[in-house]
């Protein structure tokens, strides 16, 4: 599995359309994308996919309304139940002769929801639009695929992959009753090609993928790692982030290089309707050119961007207002999947 920052082929993501993932908030939603898109665009293709032939109108009438080169986007029909690609559609990976193929992992809406039947298809979908060839994870131990989400997996290209263990060791949500951290580590290395595994604690607060990695750490290079870090005691972020920090420090790459770790602040608690949403400026999202980060009107915006700004020099860092968008409990990362560009393979 490549890195983030390594060349793209495009980006894709699913229009808005399910108004109980923001409910009462729905309107705003699709404007939110087509920033996103406009920012995106400039630097990637990005295929959208449309849940029917209403989405995919609206969704050319909003792309539009922006000044948005349709020569830069592809709309694409297909059903879907929500619009977190990251986690239902197939992560990308590289051959040994750097061709990219997609690993298509069991879907279930994170333990927690039951209408992902259309999600469940997505995978199969791209590798119909792209013509990539597409494995299906399964279990080592029952024959039945393997449920995994991209927001819970993050790797420095090089073989090291961050996971956390509220994720996939705790007694909730649980995505493969009888997995071990064992059978986890053999999975990553089978199908993503990962070495070494470093295990961090808990997610952030609100997260109700119970423990997404991609809220709270995240590889910006070879051995550099960004973490959300709260510094005040009172929060209920703090421990579970100081503990992750105290993790990271200690570990060391698939390399047996030490990590520098980088601490992003957290926004104040964003609360709607008396839910902690998770917010977080590490769920941001790398393409060829940009980075594109969310941001929460609030005074550690500018910090957080400025953080990024110096650990990308090679790209633009644009703020990507988030406010109404994390009411869906999730953001930049969580809604776009990036579809790696061939490589061009090593010769000896």
């Amino acid at each position: 599995m490549p890195a983030e920052w390594e060349p793209h082929e495009a980006t894709w993501i699913a229009w808005p359309h399910h108004e109980p993932d923001w409910p009462g908030k729905l309107g705003p939603i699709p404007w939110v994308y087509a920033e996103i898109v406009r920012a995106l665009a400039a630097y990637e293709r990005v295929e959208i996919l449309c849940h029917d032939e209403a989405v995919r109108h609206d969704a050319e009438q909003a792309l539009t309304l922006h000044d948005v080169d349709p020569v830069t986007y592809r709309l694409h029909v297909q059903p879907s139940d929500r619009v977190w690609l990251r986690d239902s559609g197939p992560t990308g990976v590289h051959g040994v002769d750097g061709a990219v193929s997609l690993v298509h992992w069991g879907f279930n809406a994170w333990a927690k929801y039951d209408n992902y039947a259309q999600d469940a298809l997505v995978p199969a979908a791209v590798e119909r639009i792209t013509g990539l060839r597409r494995t299906e994870a399964m279990r080592h131990d029952v024959m039945q695929r393997l449920v995994l989400e991209g927001g819970g997996i993050e790797t420095d290209g090089l073989g090291t992959m961050l996971v956390t263990e509220e994720w996939l060791l705790s007694d909730v949500q649980v995505r493969n009753p009888g997995y071990s951290r064992a059978d986890y580590e053999r999975a990553f290395g089978e199908y993503l090609g990962i070495t070494h595994t470093i295990w961090l604690g808990e997610g952030c607060v609100g997260d109700d993928t119970h423990g997404h990695v991609d809220d709270i750490a995240r590889f910006v290079a070879p051995g550099v790692v960004v973490l959300a870090h709260e510094a005040d005691p009172a929060d209920d972020n703090h421990v579970r982030s100081l503990d992750n920090l105290h993790r990271l420090q200690r570990a060391r790459d698939a390399r047996g290089e030490p990590l520098r770790v980088v601490t992003l602040p957290y926004p104040r608690a964003v609360i709607m309707d008396g839910t902690r949403l998770p917010a977080s400026y590490a769920n941001f999202y790398i393409a060829n050119g940009v980075v594109i980060v969310p941001t929460f009107n609030d005074a550690n915006d500018r910090i957080a961007l400025n953080i990024l700004a110096d650990l990308f020099p090679d790209r633009q860092v644009v703020g990507i207002h988030a406010v109404d968008l994390v009411w869906g409990l999730g953001t930049l990362h969580c809604l776009t999947q990036q579809q790696p560009a061939a490589r061009t393979p090593v010769t000896s």
